[in-house]
């Protein structure tokens, strides 16, 4: 009996445990409510441009880890158990998702369709944020627990949504934050996050902090036990630099054109 009263004070010390290490981090800012912008109806799967590596066609999950957990049916693929991630891993990027949360609404705040797009370990929320209040830093179109959406695009629960991304990476020296990264989120067609400075890796129970200096991350999707719909995935790898002209065979400099550059 003692032995059987040790185990359980035991197992109940270990959730203790677990639970002070899963607290929630909030950053105490206080932040306005975004506007509602009415993004106009949902539209067909989006073209897939030439040079596209696509992550998901409709048909199988073979470029993610994992991803023989997460159901395919009728051309979508549903959230399942566990993340799925990239095998392959990528540098700077243009990422484009849709997704669909949950036509029958259950839950409410966090628990209501949540998801989340990932550039390594950057997440960009996907919730079901029509009509649904949450902490404005934690709503869809967010970079999580670190800046709102500059407003609501959200379509009613069930409509398909589009995530058009780019992911400018981190650049380090060793363990040295040479360039912060940046993110610049449409969300079905309108800007919602405008070349936003990443603070560092986003975490319920931390503030940002960089801590992975790895040149290259893969794209992952978040498992939230919500059963969240998704098509239509792809990347680009993107230059970490603007496109420089050739000089010895431009007559016009960039700088002639559009006067001194800071």
């Amino acid at each position: 009996m003692k032995k059987a009263l040790f185990v359980i004070a035991a197992i109940c010390a270990c959730l203790m445990v677990v639970s002070v290490n899963a607290q929630e981090w909030k950053s105490g800012i206080q932040w306005k409510e975004p506007p509602v912008v009415d993004p106009g109806p949902e539209t067909a799967p989006a073209n897939v441009p030439s040079d596209a590596i696509v992550l998901f066609d409709g048909k199988d999950m073979s470029a993610w880890d994992n991803g023989e957990n997460w159901k395919i049916e009728d051309g979508v693929v549903y959230s399942g158990r566990g993340y799925v991630t990239t095998k392959q891993v990528f540098g700077s990027i243009q990422l484009h998702v849709e997704f669909a949360t949950p036509s029958e609404v259950k839950g409410e705040g966090q628990g209501r369709g949540n998801s989340g797009v990932f550039y390594g370990p950057y997440e960009i929320q996907v919730l079901d944020s029509y009509i649904n209040k949450t902490y404005y830093d934690g709503q869809c179109g967010a970079l999580y627990k670190q800046n709102p959406p500059a407003v609501n695009a959200c379509r009613k629960p069930g409509e398909w949504q589009t995530y058009d991304i780019i992911f400018m990476r981190p650049i380090f020296d060793g363990e040295k934050l040479v360039k912060p990264g940046y993110v610049t989120v449409f969300q079905n067609g309108v800007l919602v996050q405008n070349h936003l400075q990443i603070k560092g890796e986003t975490s319920f129970v931390q503030p940002p902090k960089y801590s992975n200096f790895n040149a290259q991350q893969p794209v992952r999707l978040q498992d939230h036990g919500n059963p969240v719909r998704f098509r239509n995935i792809w990347v680009r790898e993107i230059s970490d630099d603007p496109v420089q002209p050739i000089e010895d065979e431009s007559p016009v400099k960039p700088f002639d054109v559009f006067g001194p550059q800071d």
